[in-house]
């Protein structure tokens, strides 16, 4: 079982997040950043082993980027958006998000599985708390109610995930915390896998989107957003059974005129 503690160099693979991190600097008041301004411009700072990469957009076709799973992952997590129960320690935090194809259309159906410590930095091992599962809407929204997990030797405050298009291979990785001293001596540590974090010890929110690595849109159901009924207008775009139309004539979709059988209606984009 791959050692979570064993230092790993990131992948081949790149960025997920939607808002550059310089652009996140200049534009969040230092007061809504965890840690402040500064902190999070420290974990950004270059250095000799990691000179600074800017985040790339979700439309550079770049998809997150891949950590080790680490000893404490369990399968058949509860179906859960909430991983706090009664009585639950820690300062409260909501991440919220997206999950996206490379072409930075949203996944429907996309299973999340989340778990990490607890405040005090102990994974439950025999249980499952921390632990949880979800999928994400049509929108391919997803919300996580959880805690700041607590540190214990070796890593930084981290968050464990595997995500997974409908029929598509799994992404695991981790979500990390900005202004976290554990940042820099942390050997997984990636910036590309920062969440943007706000609020105070009373409550914080947590926001991260992932890129995963399926072309186009994997969760179109046979007729895609083609609908018998509406009425296109010319350069109308559609989707159907996976593939992009764009509307050559105003028309009213019927049944038996879908855009693959009426070329004169309807032209294959791309």
């Amino acid at each position: 079982m791959a050692d979570e503690h064993s230092p790993q160099a990131p992948g081949p693979r790149h960025i997920s997040r939607k808002s550059l991190i310089q652009a996140a600097l200049v534009a969040a008041p230092a007061s809504l950043l965890l840690g402040g301004g500064a902190a999070l411009a420290r974990d950004h700072a270059p250095t000799a082993d990691r000179p600074l990469t800017p985040t790339p957009y979700c439309t550079d076709g770049h998809e997150t980027p891949e950590q080790i799973e680490g000893p404490y992952f369990k399968p058949n997590s509860p179906l859960r958006s909430s991983l706090v129960e009664p009585g639950t320690a820690g300062t409260r935090l909501t991440v919220t998000g997206f999950v996206f194809g490379l072409t930075c259309r949203p996944v429907a159906g996309a299973l999340l599985d989340f778990w990490q410590a607890d405040n005090a930095g102990v994974y439950d091992n025999t249980g499952f708390r921390f632990r949880g599962h979800q999928f994400t809407g049509a929108d391919g929204a997803f919300r996580l109610e959880t805690i700041v997990p607590g540190l214990y030797p070796g890593r930084t405050r981290h968050i464990h995930v595997k995500v997974q298009a409908p029929g598509e291979p799994v992404l695991t990785t981790q979500l990390y915390f900005p202004g976290e001293p554990g940042n820099s001596s942390d050997s997984l540590f990636d910036p590309r896998l920062l969440m943007t974090v706000s609020g105070d010890g009373s409550g914080r929110q947590g926001a991260f989107d992932f890129v995963l690595d399926v072309a186009g849109d994997p969760t179109d159901p046979p007729g895609g957003s083609w609908q018998p009924g509406t009425a296109y207008r010319v350069g109308d775009q559609v989707t159907y059974g996976g593939a992009a139309y764009v509307c050559l004539q105003a028309h009213t979709a019927v049944v038996g005129w879908e855009p693959p059988s009426t070329p004169a209606l309807w032209r294959r984009a791309g």
